[in-house]
Parts: C-alpha cells; structure tokens; sequence
C-alpha cells in the first residue's frame, strides 16, 4: 500500500513539473532554423529563441534574429537565416538572445513575425 502511494505522488510531481515547464516556454521553444525554413506550417502562437542581429532601417520596430547555432561560425561565407520579427516595444540590442513568442503573419511578399512577448535571456557579444 505505501508503495502505491510513493508511486502515485511521483507521478503527480512529474506531470506537475512538465505542466510547469510548458507553460513558461522552456519545452515549447523552437529555433530560428526549425521556423524559418516553412514559416506557413506554424499557424498559432508559438515560442522562437534566437539572437538578435539588427534592426530594420526601414521599419524600427523590426528585427532580424538568426538561429543560436550560428554563433559557432565566424567566417564570412556564413549563410545565417535571419528571421524578421516585428515588435512595438523596447528593442533588444544586437547579440541579445531572446524568446519570442508570437504569431507569422503574411504581408505578400514573405512572413514577418508578429512578437506579442519579447523575453532577453542574456546577451553574446557579437560584432566588433
């Protein structure tokens, strides 16, 4: 009988803890490459880490972030994916790696990335 209860409790502390890691967005998180590669297969919110290259110099409330596995390559003949993402609050600064949550949007001529949250989890120096 006590090990049916031990077991029992494990199980609602497992299912308790994957609940929490969903919600936060830690399991649920996809990389700029997953994303970018068919940007019209993601209807819905979803979650997308990356880092932050630049902003737009047409457009200020948009950026492009590349996939955190292109931090490894620092030659010049990279071919980085750069993912636009569109937001209307405080821009995160060049090197910052973020979680952005969202939808895509087509504007008719490509998917931009409409981020209803913009999370900075630390920043990489990049750049000179």
């Amino acid at each position: 009988m006590k090990k049916y209860i031990i077991i029992a409790v494990a199980v609602v502390a497992g299912i308790a803890l994957s609940y929490a890691l969903v919600s936060k967005g830690g399991a649920s998180a996809l990389q700029v490459n997953q994303v970018a590669a068919d940007p019209a297969a993601y209807s819905g919110a979803i979650t997308v880490t990356g880092i932050m290259a630049g902003t737009s110099p047409q457009d200020p409330s948009v950026f492009g972030i590349f996939d955190i596995k292109e931090l490894q390559c620092t030659t010049p003949n990279c071919n980085k994916i750069y993912l636009p993402v569109k937001h209307q609050g405080t821009m995160p600064k060049p090197g910052d790696e973020v979680r952005v949550s969202g939808s895509f949007v087509n504007t008719g001529s490509g998917y931009l990335f409409a981020a209803s949250n913009v999370k900075v989890l630390r920043n990489h120096k990049i750049g000179g």
